[in-house]
């Protein structure tokens, strides 16, 4: 059975939870956006470009039977942990579990603390896309 939302954050903050110091959370991160499968390049286009990030984030969205199934990449190998971590949390989800979804585990890890302003922001695009994605096939 799938993971819920809740339970993929709740073992992400435990998994961040081993770490005790940044440097080592932020090569946790870097490894989990290593870890990210690359995107195909012809999914690599200007409309799944997400605006607001100061890097290169491709976001890609498709609906399995009710499963809304996200594919990212990224040119920086930071952002791509922050966005792989954001697959797995909203990945293989209905539209509905990913539209009323409590991202907690951003706070709870830390990340909003540590993260450049830019980055932040960066991030809050991402989660916000993922939920516009989840709205647009909901709709259909």
């Amino acid at each position: 059975m799938t993971q819920s939302i809740q339970e993929t954050q709740e073992e992400l903050i435990e998994e961040f939870g081993l770490f005790d110091d940044w440097a080592d959370k932020y090569e946790y991160l870097i490894d989990l956006g290593k870890k990210l499968p690359s995107l195909s390049e012809e999914l690599k286009t200007e409309e799944n470009v997400i605006k607001g990030c100061q890097s290169r984030v491709w976001l890609h969205a498709k609906k399995q039977g009710d499963q809304i199934i996200f594919e990212a990449d990224s040119e920086a190998v930071i952002v791509k942990g922050l966005i792989s971590m954001l697959i797995r949390v909203l990945s293989n989800h209905t539209a509905e579990e990913i539209m009323k979804a409590d991202l907690y585990f951003i706070d709870q890890i830390g990340m909003s603390q540590h993260l450049a302003q830019t980055r932040s922001n960066g991030l809050l695009s991402m989660v916000k896309q993922m939920k516009n994605y989840a709205l647009a096939f909901s709709a259909k």
